[in-house]
């Protein structure tokens, strides 16, 4: 094996397999391989330009070994990669190991690689009758590192050591493959192919189900907020949020006409509310794909937006990739090749109320119809955004393998769909300059930050275990680079809206929301005994519709509740803006692990329950049912429990109260 210094790129063949590591970005190295014999060029996550980085590359002959084998080094910064004569790569951050490949292959020498196994440390394995590869790579693990980010995923862990996370898009499971290391380090998989990550004790392993090729960025620092920043200068950053979308954000399932989106709006007028946005839902429409109002419930929404807007107040419509058989739009869509295609049988992606095939939101073409339709309906009205439901897409059966885009099979290249959904919106709305582009999505990928993505975590059940879920993922999406994150407050899947346990989860969840990046109420309210407007199977009267979501339909003392909390929003919004700004500028998200700002005490590292709201708050979420005190950490300074004014050294745990009228926060004051 040779080596060679192609203009500051490492380069070298291996049994067929062509590999290149080259500075890219801050003490950060990006590393591509193909068996393939060319590289294809595609850029997926590091889209930013970057300053050009002067690698050190050092090529010198192993000596002792009875035969030339050469070994060679790339150093970026603080970050080096050494390549030995077998093709392992091992990383170090100022001279230390951080991560190795794992390889054991017997190779004539006694090292730790040197064993009859046969693993080798990057395995190709053709897929017969294609031109891709599925890919597996390996590297030792380190039974003291402790691993976050990853993007969401439904379970309790936020340390994700010892987890298999499928790499894979669906409803409330966000991959975002940038991983963050307690040894210092951040790893980006530069891969959409669906597959796995396995932080294992034994080893870590990324797959690849279909690939051409692969591609991981790393990057080396002394803290999380370093590394982040290191990741989001390659990948992109938020833009600046707008301030008069900082408040209260209004939605249920579903507004059926215009007057209840008006009569909503008026009382919370009349309420002495402002709603900052108010989201109408999903099949206000004909039928999907249509993207368009049911005229009938809706005659006039221009007239609509203009209200709305004179209050103070945006306007968000929900717009499905999902195109039924009888819209208007299905026939020339099909025939132009502008939806998903299924490698066999009939033509079907989505059956939800509906025969439907989705868009195949990689072809030009078909971002650009779409836009065109929901410009002439929705954008040139005035609406102000759109909530891009279903964004994973949806698919009626998570069977990756049976669907294909106009880029290649969905196996190697469905993970971003999501963030190529967005901009079917976002690339011509930022053209428009009509202000900063906000959106609302199910779904996102890596670098989806940089696209106007306020990211939800999906259609999850109202109960107290899925809300301590929803902090972890909140946290390990801030991680990944997506600081734009939110919830349906008190979960998506309500039974009883009046069952006590329910408004007691509703005013816990209330309570966290308002100390997250957008505070927003939506659910899908039950019991369902609200009749359909029409007894049609299709437009906007026919779906069933929940109960009441707003602020004051859970009885007086929960509205007094709700209420004060709104009102504390209002009164932390120029700290909420600085926020926003952090993240614009550094990466920062707005939730933070405990570890994100005090990386230097050890028991950081361990919570998983409590989290800092920028540097200055510290929140102690109420995650149990009848739960009236709360046990928290206190990292070293002194803290003020804004509750009572009282005041506590840290480097310890504290306990106080928690009654349901009060979520335990701390402030920072020294």
């Amino acid at each position: 094996m040779y080596f060679t210094n192609d203009a500051g790129a490492l380069v070298f063949c291996h049994n067929g397999e062509r590999i290149r590591i080259e500075a890219w970005g801050k003490d950060s190295l990006r590393v591509r391989s193909t068996m393939l014999g060319c590289f294809s060029g595609k850029e997926w996550a590091l889209t930013e330009n970057i300053p050009k980085s002067a690698a050190d590359i050092v090529i010198s002959e192993a000596s002792g070994t009875g035969q030339k084998r050469e070994n060679a080094v790339i150093r970026n910064g603080r970050l080096k990669a050494a390549v030995n004569f077998a093709g392992v790569i091992t990383f170090y951050k100022d001279d230390q190991e951080i991560l190795r490949e794992y390889y054991r292959m017997y190779d004539g020498t006694i090292s730790r690689e040197s064993r009859c196994l046969k693993v080798i440390n990057r395995e190709w394995k053709g897929i017969i009758g294609g031109t891709e590869y599925s890919l597996n790579v390996k590297f030792e693990s380190n039974e003291e590192e402790k691993i976050f980010g990853m993007g969401q995923y439904q379970q309790p862990h936020l340390n994700l050591k010892g987890c298999i996370l499928e790499l894979a898009q669906r409803n409330s499971q966000i991959s975002v493959p940038f991983a963050v290391s307690s040894l210092g380090y951040g790893f980006l998989w530069n891969n959409p192919a669906v597959g796995q990550a396995v932080f294992g004790k034994n080893y870590t392993e990324w797959t690849a189900r279909s690939t051409r090729e692969m591609d991981y960025w790393i990057t080396a620092a002394d803290t999380p907020k370093q590394i982040l920043e290191n990741y989001t200068a390659v990948t992109g950053r938020a833009e600046m949020f707008p301030e008069e979308l900082m408040g209260l954000w209004q939605c249920k399932l579903r507004y059926r006409t215009q007057e209840e989106v008006l009569e909503t709006a008026r009382r919370y007028r009349k309420e002495g509310i402002q709603i900052d946005q108010i989201v109408i839902d999903f099949f206000h429409w004909t039928v999907q794909g249509d993207w368009k109002f049911d005229p009938f419930y809706w005659p006039d929404p221009k007239a609509m937006v203009d209200e709305l807007h004179s209050m103070g107040i945006r306007v968000i419509v929900s717009v499905w990739p999902s195109v039924d058989r009888r819209s208007e739009n299905f026939a020339p869509m099909m025939e132009r090749g502008l939806l998903i295609r299924t490698e066999r049988g009939a033509a079907q992606t989505y059956d939800y109320q509906g025969d439907c095939v989705e868009i195949d939101a990689f072809h030009p073409e078909a971002r650009k119809y779409v836009w065109e339709v929901c410009r002439k309906n929705y954008y040139d009205l005035g609406i102000d955004g759109f909530w891009l439901d279903n964004s994973e897409p949806d698919f009626g059966v998570y069977d990756f393998d049976h669907y294909r885009y106009c880029e290649g099979p969905a196996l190697s290249v469905s993970n971003l769909y999501p963030q190529m959904y967005s901009r079917v919106f976002y690339d011509e709305m930022k053209n428009a300059g009509r202000g900063p582009v906000v959106n609302l999505l199910r779904c996102a990928w890596a670098g989806s930050q940089k696209y106007g993505n306020v990211v939800w975590s999906g259609d999850v059940p109202s109960t107290f275990e899925a809300f301590a879920d929803q902090l972890q993922c909140g946290l390990n999406m801030g991680l990944a680079g997506i600081p734009w994150w939110t919830t349906d407050i008190g979960g998506f899947m309500t039974d009883d809206v009046n069952d006590p346990d329910f408004r007691q989860l509703l005013i816990r969840w209330f309570q966290f929301a308002v100390y997250s990046a957008v505070l927003r109420m939506h659910g899908d309210r039950g019991p369902y005994d609200i009749p359909a407007l029409d007894d049609r199977d299709w437009g906007g009267g026919y779906l069933h519709t929940g109960q009441p979501n707003e602020l004051w339909s859970y009885g007086e003392d929960n509205y007094a509740i709700m209420r004060k909390y709104y009102e504390l929003r209002i009164s932390l919004h120029d700290y909420v803006k600085g926020l926003y700004e952090e993240a614009h500028i550094n990466g920062s998200p707005l939730i933070r692990t405990m570890f994100y700002e005090f990386p230097e005490d050890p028991e950081c590292w361990k919570l998983q329950d409590q989290y800092m709201f920028g540097s200055r708050y510290l929140v102690a979420p109420i995650l149990h049912l009848n739960q009236f005190e709360r046990t928290a950490y206190l990292p070293k300074g002194s803290w003020k429990l804004t509750s009572t004014g009282e005041t506590y050294e840290g480097g310890c745990y504290v306990t106080v109260q928690a009654p349901i009228e009060y979520m335990p926060v701390f402030e920072k004051t020294i």
